[in-house]
């Protein structure tokens, strides 16, 4: 919804927005459809190219793990994109929606789109999906899901990546 949103730079959600919404909902919980791969996740982050996900940042980079090891997080590429030094120690072993509501800035649709596919992802894994949330808020998880947006900016004030934030160096078109 959001990612259409933003991508036909709209001002406001529309009906169409809804209606993908509301078909996708209805198609994850009667299992006609699934949520794409992080094969197609793993292309965008190579055409991205080389910036923090987080702050769009050329220099200092680091892997980072979205959800950090110390809380139960893979050490394997599902888990990893591309942050600055910068952003990597001020996120810590914090949990990403955790990090991004204390800074008070929402981050680019394609880190939280990531995060969330992670979420599901281990949510399946390990049978979380008909547990009520009050019992999984209650567990050890590498996420914490009290944080999970339920809100979202309007699309026009929101990026699909990170590159957007990048300012273009007029030395790079000589």
């Amino acid at each position: 919804m959001a990612h259409t949103a933003v991508s036909n730079q709209q001002e406001k959600y529309g009906r169409l927005n809804y209606m993908i919404r509301a078909r996708l909902f209805k198609g994850l919980k009667n299992g006609t459809m699934n949520i794409k791969s992080i094969f197609d996740d793993e292309k965008i982050k190579i055409q991205t190219g080389q910036v923090c996900n987080y702050c769009g940042a050329g220099m200092d980079l680091a892997l980072e793990h979205i959800f950090p090891q110390k809380r139960g997080g893979k050490d394997d590429a599902e888990n990893l994109i591309l942050s600055c030094r910068s952003c990597n120690s001020k996120k810590g072993t914090k949990d990403l929606m955790e990090w991004m509501n204390q800074r008070g800035k929402f981050l680019p649709l394609m880190v939280i789109r990531r995060y969330m596919k992670l979420v599901y992802s281990y949510c399946v894994e390990h049978d979380l999906l008909e547990k009520p949330l009050d019992e999984v808020a209650k567990m050890a998880l590498p996420f914490k899901i009290e944080f999970m947006p339920a809100h979202f900016p309007k699309p026009n004030e929101m990026m699909l990546n990170a590159e957007e934030l990048v300012p273009v160096d007029s030395n790079d078109n000589k």
